[in-house]
């Protein structure tokens, strides 16, 4: 075996791993959601939120697997979404405009702006990696559990960093992830509940 072979071998393996992990058992609930800058896993940065919506999980999906799509789009800060895919096309990389093979239906290997969706199980997971030009890997990953009533969402943005230069980038792009993700995570819930007449007081929160 060639040393490319063993290195492709060895991020494969890593990255079943990772897609394995469930994030709220590995590690403390206090260090995904309280730790400025995200929790450390090896040599990964996490940074995991969660919220309370008052739906089923299927309803809850529904959003969720046309995310990045049309109108919606990430359902909040769609411009800075935009804004980062004509940086990453200025650069040589693939920027913000690819669209999914089939509209408001994602599935596995489909692209959407930068993003590839590596995984997906209806009603429960959707986790895309990142295409863009990056001093490091991405992964951006939705979890929903719950039962007839009441669901929970959670996002978990994945970073593995190449160097100084990667945890530059992460930290320094940290403070716009903030209400980046919880606007998503709050646009997603207000989707969700406003197709059976719902208000969550969660997402006023």
């Amino acid at each position: 075996m060639g040393i490319g072979e063993a290195v492709r071998r060895a991020l494969e393996n890593e990255d079943r791993e990772l897609a394995e992990t469930r994030w709220n058992d590995a590690l403390p609930s206090r260090s995904l959601e309280h730790h400025w800058g995200g929790a450390h896993f090896g040599t990964r940065l996490v940074d995991s939120r969660e919220i309370q919506i008052p739906c089923p999980p299927d309803q809850v999906f529904l959003p969720i697997q046309c995310i990045g799509y049309g109108r919606r789009g990430w359902y909040r800060y769609n411009w800075l979404w935009s804004l980062r895919g004509f940086i990453d096309k200025l650069i040589g990389g693939v920027g913000s405009e690819r669209q999914p093979r089939y509209p408001y239906c994602l599935l596995p290997g489909d692209v959407v702006g930068f993003w590839r969706v590596e995984a997906m199980q209806p009603n429960r997971l959707l986790r895309l990696h990142a295409e863009m030009k990056l001093p490091g890997r991405a992964w951006l990953q939705f979890e929903v559990q719950g039962g007839r009533e009441r669901s929970l969402l959670r996002t978990t943005a994945i970073f593995d960093p190449i160097g100084v230069w990667g945890l530059l980038y992460w930290y320094l792009l940290y403070p716009l992830h903030v209400p980046i993700f919880k606007g998503m995570l709050r646009g997603i819930a207000r989707t969700s509940c406003q197709s059976e007449g719902i208000i969550s007081s969660a997402v006023g929160s």
